[in-house]
């Protein structure tokens, strides 16, 4: 896994924080004092978002550095600057919130996935801890950040639902939680039809399987909260197959059980003032002589039968299951995170992911953290007269909705909220989990989204007081 270097933020009143060098961040309307504003001019800067300008001393050595910050400074900008700066220690000028913000997107921005190819950059940049900053719950937030997208990251021959499986055990095990699992042909024993459909044309050494961590669940005087994971390990679109350039980022489709398992980590590290039950369904929607069939008719753990109009739909059915079990536990709280459609990105593209859910305080929750801690969400309508699209001669539901409806994002979260708990609040996170395009500090490949605007929620709801 792509660690974090050693002591990336030094404490302000360290030894050597005291030779700190300045990050100034410039707008293009600030005015920068001489003999810097000459120097600056000379380089073309003019204040952009992007522009960085290394200021020399009389010595050789840095005096300061301008940094673009456009008309409006955004803190997550310094996501960049681990891959921009020189080798140094560094200090931001800016104002303490901002701060706070910026050096935890420096520490987001320091993740590489590095498993196959060593990294070329060899320079070192570290800050020093902005005032109010907690290095350690940043570091916390930056690993679990860092552990979905590597998640993401590894291609399916090596993160299959084994390996996740492995991954959700030793988060278990380092938080003295349970782990339960239940795999292959044990999953239609156990009531688990529908996992087992979508993940039976699987090789037998990547079977399907359902993963349950349990976390102080004998503390029966505290909220349940229960996080829920879509984990296919590959999507070949299964008979339904995707064309090849749809299927060449398939690697991702488990991006919504690195999400969970990355929060359940967070929750347990943190340890907030829960229960916790984080659920992965975990399969690999492969093609085989036993593959399921478009005009199927699939039983759930809810009893609800699932017509299939689409074998490429398969997220919802695995996702049924897992939330059907979810809701035996009457939890308090349901989140599910799951990269479900595309439709979600033809509404509103890669970097905005849709929020689903009926409650409206969860939605001004949610909403309220994702702005606070720079991690967007955009609520989207659980709209009812779309429901008609899922309905089904046949069964009680289908996978894919009628063409009529057209929002696929929205009726693929209708379809989930019939199977999501009822005992209290559910929201839907319908993310993309990627990056489409390489640029310093966002690398192309694997991306957490809504997972630090979940946690923010979370904190401030169950926090230890």
């Amino acid at each position: 896994m792509s660690a974090l270097s050693p002591d990336p933020i030094v404490a302000a009143d360290s030894a050597e924080a005291a030779g700190a060098i300045p990050l100034r961040f410039v707008g293009p309307d600030d005015v920068i004092a001489e003999p810097a504003r000459a120097w600056a001019e000379r380089m073309g800067f003019k204040g952009k978002p992007g522009q960085i300008v290394v200021v020399p001393n009389t010595d050789g050595g840095i005096d300061h550095v301008l940094v673009g910050a456009g008309k409006t400074f955004d803190p997550t900008s310094a996501r960049a600057l681990s891959a921009r700066l020189p080798t140094g220690l560094y200090r931001l000028e800016v104002k303490p919130e901002d701060a706070r913000v910026a050096a935890l997107a420096f520490l987001l921005g320091r993740y590489a996935f590095d498993r196959y190819k060593p990294r070329a950059d060899t320079s070192e940049v570290r800050l020093v801890a902005p005032e109010g900053f907690d290095a350690a719950e940043a570091s916390r937030i930056a690993s679990a950040c860092a552990l979905a997208r590597e998640m993401v990251d590894t291609p399916a021959a090596d993160m299959g639902p084994l390996q996740m499986e492995t991954i959700a055990r030793e988060i278990a095990e380092a938080h003295g939680a349970t782990l339960s699992v239940v795999t292959g042909d044990d999953l239609l024993e156990q009531n688990y039809p529908a996992i087992h459909a979508v993940g039976r044309a699987a090789a037998p050494h990547r079977a399907p399987r359902i993963l349950e961590i349990g976390w102080n669940l004998d503390r029966t005087d505290r909220p349940l909260v229960a996080l829920v994971g879509k984990g296919v390990a590959f999507d070949s679109g299964g008979l339904d197959i995707k064309p090849a350039a749809g299927m060449r980022n398939m690697k991702k489709d488990m991006g919504g059980a690195a999400h969970a398992l990355a929060l359940g980590r967070l929750v347990m590290q943190a340890g907030l003032d829960v229960r916790l039950v984080v659920l992965v369904a975990a399969v690999e929607n492969a093609i085989s002589a036993d593959a399921f069939r478009p005009g199927d008719i699939l039983s759930s753990r809810k009893g609800l039968t699932i017509e299939i109009g689409n074998t490429d739909a398969e997220g919802r059915l695995i996702l049924a299951d897992a939330l059907a079990r979810a809701s035996e536990h009457a939890p308090d709280l349901t989140l599910d995170f799951a990269t479900l459609t595309g439709a979600a990105r033809i509404a509103l593209g890669p970097e905005l992911p849709p929020l689903y859910t009926d409650d409206d305080t969860l939605a001004a929750d949610l909403l309220a953290a994702a702005d606070a801690v720079r991690d967007p969400l955009w609520r989207m309508p659980l709209w009812p007269g779309y429901r008609a699209a899922i309905d089904s001669d046949l069964a009680d539901v289908r996978n894919d909705s009628a063409g009529w409806a057209q929002g696929g994002s929205i009726t693929a979260a209708l379809f989930l909220q019939k199977f999501a708990p009822t005992t209290g609040a559910w929201a839907h996170m319908d993310i993309f989990a990627w990056n489409p395009r390489n640029r310093p500090g966002w690398p192309e490949g694997g991306e957490a989204q809504g997972l630090r605007a979940a946690y923010a929620m979370l904190r401030a709801r169950y926090a230890k007081s």
